[in-house]
């Protein structure tokens, strides 16, 4: 059945976000959401995360689930290093063995082994954004929720920490919800990609893409096609 949105309504003030927004989220799949700014991307992930109460609808199949919420900043604990900020996540989940593996694999995972004793203050932002991403995967959860975790990043750092991610799920599929203001990364990680307009939001595009993630060249013709497209809907 899947992940269901339904009949969504979020207001604030004079500001109609949804009204009567709905919206399928496969599972095992990653969901690229692309919209305007300030379009109520993020509204809709802290919904979901239930962190802000909607005025109206449902969210069926998401009562059970554990969440991961990777933010644009990556609010690692300054006093911890990047082995300890992991671990720290899975405190109430593992033994204290468990926890030394679990962390160790993800760093690797993120190509990081050699920073573990790091503290957060000595590493790039890059660094730090791979450590955030290691930590959501290593909690023990059904869903990772991601709010532009890559914007402000430069191309070539985009690109390293999109190879991170997709080496990372690519081990354990779970389900993810992705924000994005950019289609190239939304092109590169999504199976499925949404387009938002403006508020009150309604999906006016959808696109599937089966392609593993290993596969994808955006220099392709499939591609430009497909993001020539999106990019026609967004700028509507």
């Amino acid at each position: 059945m899947g992940l269901q949105i339904r009949n969504l309504h979020k207001s604030y003030d004079d500001l109609l976000l949804f009204s009567n927004f709905n919206l399928d989220i496969a599972e095992g799949e990653i969901t690229c959401i692309l919209g305007p700014s300030g379009g109520g991307k993020t509204t809709l992930l802290n919904i979901i995360a239930g962190l802000v109460e909607p005025s109206g609808g449902n969210l069926v199949g998401f009562n059970d689930k554990v969440l991961s919420y990777i933010f644009q900043d990556t609010r690692l604990l300054p006093w911890k290093t990047v082995q300890e900020n992991i671990e720290f996540v899975l405190r109430n989940s593992y033994s204290q063995t468990q926890r030394q593996t679990i962390a160790s694999r993800f760093i690797k995972l993120v190509e990081l082994t050699g920073f573990a004793s790091y503290y957060p203050s000595q590493l790039s932002g890059g660094m730090r954004q791979r450590v955030a991403i290691a930590r959501a995967f290593a909690y023990p959860s059904d869903l990772i929720l991601m709010d532009e975790p890559l914007k402000g990043l430069d191309v070539k750092l985009k690109m390293s920490l999109l190879r991170s991610f997709s080496r990372i799920w690519q081990t354990d599929k779970r389900t993810v919800i992705f924000v994005t203001h950019d289609v190239d990364e939304a092109l590169m990680l999504g199976h499925n990609i949404v387009v938002f307009n403006q508020t009150p939001i309604e999906v006016v595009a959808h696109k599937t893409i089966t392609d593993s993630l290993f596969s994808r060249d955006l220099s392709a013709p499939k591609y430009t096609e497909i993001k020539s497209e999106l990019l026609r809907v967004l700028n509507h």
